[in-house]
């Protein structure tokens, strides 16, 4: 299937969106039901573009929040280095929209990238002219990336990661995928295997590099310490035992319960800090923290007066960096689930011995590295997790040693943000 000719596959995909169209209306109102900033600028979904937004800009589009926390500085020196440009950030997600705002909301402008409908993207690209698009990551999409070549508008994927299951699927796609690289002008990956993947898909050699992964260069907000310390202060943690299971997935949930009845056997002062991915999924968690028979205070519930339970259920967006600084070990969730984890660097930067479920696909690269600096623990159940609390909990000096030896995997692997700086820097040059 993949030898099948150019043309027939860009038949395929437009009669695929055409399918599409109106269940994209209909799962967006569906999520909003749930989440309800999905209900909110649906039309900018669709290319309609405010009139705030300026034209001719500089666009990055970065998604979700990781990749928006990760390229936040990129693009702030950028934005700084360039006044006489004006810079465009996209997201697909309100969690992406809301990182925008807290970082970046005075340097930028920010709406919602269209979907891949042909007529959309095209209605975005007539309203905005942009100058020079930056895809962050893995957002390939083919009338976007097309779009844009057809438009002499230089197109770069940058942080670029390709799991091997994602380069299954592209392969599977054959000359569309061929063609679509052919059309980005330069594609810098976070590691040498992963360019080689898409060297193997076809991309041209003279466009691959590898600069390494922003996310390492990611730093402690200024308040941090101080933060950290009122938050310690206003649940009275003081010396208690704590540990967090940071972006849980449904399905997890139960299982660091379950882990931390069994932890808090010996250590009955432990306390849990568990963050659920989705804030919107709070309510859902604290009836399951209920139902596990412990006591649960709300951080967006909480005040200065409130003392800390069993377990604190921190679903107020932006504060996760913060949680990791008060506990003594973390667990990265998306990992116990097929969801393929989440990046373990924020909680490495806050000195955290790291804990993962088996599904560790999204990024293979990142673990290793702190598997194999031996900061890092993989666990199938609960059972496992929870004795790999009581480990760290039953022994400070072990707690401390690997929380250092995971900064200093963070620390021996920045540089990236200022090998892409240097990349983007004679981009935006060629076009302002």
């Amino acid at each position: 299937m993949s030898s099948l000719p150019l043309s027939v596959w860009r038949f395929a995909y437009q009669l695929l969106l055409l399918i599409a169209f109106p269940w994209v209306h209909v799962r967006l109102r569906w999520r909003a039901r749930r989440e309800p900033a999905y209900g909110e600028r649906i039309a900018e979904r669709f290319g309609h573009v405010p009139l705030t937004i300026p034209r001719r800009p500089i666009w990055f589009h970065t998604v979700s929040a990781g990749e928006t926390i990760a390229a936040a500085p990129l693009i702030e020196t950028l934005s700084r280095e360039f006044p006489q440009a004006d810079f465009l950030v996209t997201t697909m997600t309100p969690t992406g929209s809301a990182q925008v705002a807290a970082k970046l909301s005075q340097s930028v402008a920010h709406c919602y990238a269209p979907y891949d409908f042909s007529r959309s993207v095209r209605r975005f690209f007539e309203r905005v002219e942009p100058r020079l698009l930056v895809l962050m990551e893995t957002e390939l999409w083919p009338n976007m990336v097309a779009t844009a070549h057809a438009r002499k508008t230089p197109a770069l994927l940058v942080n670029a990661r390709l799991s091997v299951r994602s380069a299954r699927g592209y392969a599977r796609l054959g000359a569309m995928t061929k063609q679509m690289l052919s059309e980005l002008k330069f594609i810098a990956c976070q590691y040498p295997d992963h360019a080689q993947r898409f060297l193997d898909l076809g991309a041209d050699p003279a466009r691959v590099g590898a600069l390494g992964s922003v996310k390492f260069d990611v730093r402690r907000p200024d308040d941090h310490v101080a933060r950290v310390a009122q938050l310690n202060a206003q649940w009275t943690l003081g010396q208690r035992p704590v540990w967090i299971a940071g972006s849980t997935h449904p399905g997890e949930d139960e299982i660091v319960l379950a882990a931390h009845r069994r932890v808090s056997e010996d250590f009955p002062d432990a306390v849990l800090l568990l963050v659920p991915r989705h804030p919107a999924r709070a309510d859902a968690v604290a009836e399951l923290i209920t139902a596990a028979g412990f006591n649960c205070l709300r951080q967006s519930q909480s005040d200065a007066s409130d003392a800390a339970p069993d377990v604190i259920l921190g679903d107020t967006m932006g504060q996760l960096l913060y949680l990791y600084g008060l506990s003594d070990v973390a667990f990265l969730g998306g990992s116990l689930v097929s969801v393929g984890g989440h990046n373990p660097i924020e909680a490495a930067i806050c000195g955290q011995p790291l804990i993962m479920g088996p599904e560790t696909f999204n990024f293979p690269d990142v673990v290793a590295a702190f598997s194999d600096a031996g900061c890092l623990t993989l666990v199938s159940d609960a059972e496992s997790l929870a004795s790999s609390v009581l480990g760290y909990f039953a022994d400070p000096a072990r707690t401390r040693e690997h929380g250092l030896a995971a900064q200093e995997v963070v620390a021996s692997n920045t540089g990236a943000t200022q090998r892409l700086l240097d990349l983007l820097r004679a981009e935006i040059r060629a076009v302002v």
